[in-house]
């Protein structure tokens, strides 16, 4: 749990940056040495800490760096020459700016920004359309997200302002495809009970929605009795569900053999990045999807049965 008394929003070590950049610590030292890219606070114990001004700054260095630019021409830019440049490489090699919009909502997620963290998913949507726009920035935020985590660089409140707007742009997006058609096959979603990461449920009711098929989705930390109590009066096709809060082992299992048991006649899809860590044998009826492309194949796939 992240610790707001040893650490601040403003404030971030050297190993954090490097995590972040991908810059070992040792190179931005040097950097800091030779070329003043950075002038970092010392704690009491001369540790640094950097600001989140100077995160952003090093985040559009380590970007034009990996990009063929000599870190010697790079630190007699100003900052604003710096973040143009990175925008103008960026629009000249399509793909990269993929990377850039991954930086921004970083960028904007650390300052609380609203304006900026929707502008940025606004003209991401707007080059690549939402499906793509998911797969190839938001999925990759997410993942950022999960490195800031590991760095304690972020609290709950950072993570909740982002999500929140990602989930609204996915509901609003799931609500404005048209309708399956009456009589298609008819998925349950859910998350168990102590998962609350919605967001890839929702992009799998988006993508299943725009495919095809009937979803209904109950959300987060579901008992399994309540989807009982509702496959005993509905009809549902197929179970599918995504875990990625990293449950003791013994609570993973005990799922895995419970949705079994529970629903022993329904094909049970689990997907997400703790099924790896699965160890009982699988029910007969459930599969295991161990990537992203996995599950958008998954998705696609139903379209064609």
């Amino acid at each position: 749990m992240f610790n707001l008394q040893s650490r601040t929003l403003n404030s971030f070590t050297i190993k954090d940056i490097e995590s972040l950049t991908g810059i070992k610590a040792h190179t931005i030292r040097i950097w800091e040495q030779r070329y003043k890219l950075l002038r970092p606070k010392r704690k009491d114990t001369n540790h640094r800490v950097y600001s989140n001004a100077e995160l952003k700054h090093m985040l559009r260095i380590a970007y034009l760096y990996r990009h063929g630019y000599k870190i010697s021409k790079i630190a007699v830019m100003t900052d604003e020459e710096i973040r143009q440049l990175s925008l103008d490489e960026a629009g000249q090699k399509g793909p990269h700016l993929q990377q850039v919009y991954v930086n921004q909502l970083v960028e904007a997620m650390i300052d609380f920004d609203q304006v900026k963290f929707e502008r940025v998913f606004h003209n991401a949507l707007l080059r690549t359309g939402f499906e793509q726009a998911m797969l190839k920035v938001i999925y990759p935020y997410l993942e950022k997200v999960g490195l800031l985590w590991l760095a304690d660089c972020v609290i709950p409140a950072q993570e909740h302002f982002a999500s929140s707007i990602i989930r609204k742009k996915l509901m609003v997006a799931i609500d404005g495809l048209d309708m399956p058609p009456e009589g298609g096959e008819k998925f349950l979603l859910f998350l168990p009970e102590g998962e609350f990461h919605e967001i890839p449920l929702l992009f799998a009711q988006y993508l299943m929605k725009k495919h095809g098929c009937a979803v209904v989705n109950f959300g987060a930390s579901v008992p399994l009795q309540d989807l009982r109590f509702y496959i005993e009066r509905k009809r549902a096709d197929h179970v599918y569900t995504h875990i990625i809060t990293n449950f003791p082992q013994k609570t993973l299992d005990n799922f895995v053999k419970e949705l079994g048991k529970y629903f022993p006649s329904i094909p049970i899809t689990i997907s997400g990045p703790q099924v790896s860590r699965i160890t009982v044998p699988l029910p007969a009826n459930v599969m295991l999807l161990h990537t992203l492309t996995e599950m958008v194949d998954f998705a696609r796939r139903k379209v064609m049965l």
